[in-house]
């Protein structure tokens, strides 16, 4: 776990630092703020793209290969430091964002198939708020620390040290023994138990059943939709209404100070929810805390619309239950992806939950090349439709996976054939 955890840092730091190398690279380079929106447009974009891509690669050959990979890339793209050109960073920002964006769906993949089943929710939550607290943590820290000294470019040539530690900190992270066992590599499960003093057993679930795509079971696929539909909502909230309430603040006649005092209130309100999400998630129920999450983000979305239509309104409270509710809601969707699908397809369908949570931040920096901000209400009548339907979904087909045996969601009985998929 505590491997995972700065494997996650290592890699949430790498998207993080995109706002602190902007300044820098408008000064070194001479351009506008729409211009340089290039490089985290690009970056945003590969991240995307990583998560489908490396979420597959994952189902093919194995959790930890993968999580190793993706290591070697961040030591590759540590490049990007010493890129003379925009075009050049711009390019190198999209690699690093691809290697960037495979990491939380296949670690959470491999954590969900390595911990006991009665641990398996809080463990899960708890290794990804750790993990995405300490990456914003990082990045700032280097920020304030070394960019002075050492100008934007540090930010970027840290992914070599870092990159390698984490190649080193892979003797900790053992491979998916549901895995090499789907693959038929037993002895190899069998010595990665006793590392952990537990040992395999070979249970005879009866003879196998005709194998279906899970994608066409009807279940499997509403879970699906509700759960990107969820990721979409999330990060258009994150990425786009977040991102832009400061303006809007200014603009109705708050000061930037002011603005900037309120936002960070709500999110001191919203500071213990890493840990209170996971003691629900664990102890209550993993569908209807991701539910309560999305409904409370949607309660605040209701109340930052009437913000944006009434004179006097106060945004505090509304913005308090968006940034709660959206705290809540990514530090679960990821865990509960991974608990809700076979096998055969965990890596890939959890991929593309991760890859929909970025949609939103593209979207934001597509926007900002062309220097078009929507107002707060127009922002909001485009979300909350997303959020409701997302809820609808999920109240039909989401899962409860509280202690549950992930085995179930493979009725098949042989998940690999001897050819492999």
């Amino acid at each position: 776990m505590a491997a995972l955890v700065v494997a996650l840092i290592i890699d949430i730091m790498k998207p993080a630092s995109l706002g602190f190398v902007i300044p820098g690279m408008m000064d070194e380079y001479g351009l506008s703020r729409e211009t340089v929106s290039l490089v985290p447009f690009a970056a945003l974009a590969g991240t995307v793209t990583g998560s489908i891509v490396w979420g597959a690669v994952a189902d093919v050959y194995g959790r930890k290969a993968t999580i190793l990979l993706s290591a070697v890339m961040f030591v590759g793209t540590s490049v990007c430091g010493t890129m003379p050109s925009l075009a050049w960073n711009i390019v190198m920002c999209f690699m690093m964002g691809a290697a960037a964006g495979g990491m939380l769906p296949v670690t959470y993949a491999l954590l969900a198939e390595m911990m006991p089943s009665r641990h398996r929710g809080w463990s899960l939550v708890l290794v990804g708020g750790l993990g995405a607290a300490g990456g914003y943590v990082a990045a700032s820290l280097v920020a304030a620390w070394l960019e002075p000294l050492l100008s934007w470019r540090i930010l970027w040539l840290v992914n070599l040290p870092s990159g390698l530690i984490l190649v080193a900190l892979g003797v900790f992270i053992p491979e998916s023994a549901k895995f090499l066992v789907a693959r038929g590599r037993h002895e190899e499960a069998r010595r990665i138990m006793a590392r952990f003093g537990s040992s395999l057993h070979m249970a005879d679930r009866g003879p196998p059943r005709p194998r279906r795509d899970s994608l066409q079971r009807p279940d499997l696929a509403g879970s699906m939709m509700a759960l990107n539909l969820t990721a979409i909502a999330w990060s258009l909230v994150n990425f786009g209404l977040l991102l832009w309430l400061p303006a809007e603040l200014v603009a109705r006649g708050y000061s930037m100070t002011s603005s900037s005092r309120l936002l960070a209130d709500s999110a001191l309100v919203a500071l213990p929810t890493v840990v209170f999400v996971a003691w629900i998630y664990h102890a209550w129920s993993t569908k209807l805390s991701l539910f309560a999450a999305s409904l409370a983000t949607l309660a605040g979305l209701g109340g930052m619309l009437w913000f944006a239509l009434a004179e006097n309104a106060s945004p505090f409270l509304p913005a308090a239950l968006l940034i709660i509710g959206s705290n809540a809601i990514i530090a679960m969707l990821l865990p509960y992806s991974a608990e809700s699908f076979p096998l055969r397809v965990r890596g890939r369908n959890t991929g593309w939950v991760a890859a929909s949570s970025k949609l939103g931040g593209v979207c934001a920096q597509g926007l900002a090349i062309f220097a078009i901000v929507p107002s707060l209400a127009a922002s909001i009548l485009t979300i909350m439709p997303v959020m409701a339907a997302s809820l609808v979904l999920l109240a039909r087909y989401g899962r409860e996976t509280r202690g549950s045996d992930l085995r179930d969601l493979d009725p098949e009985g042989h998940v690999f054939d001897k050819a492999g998929l």
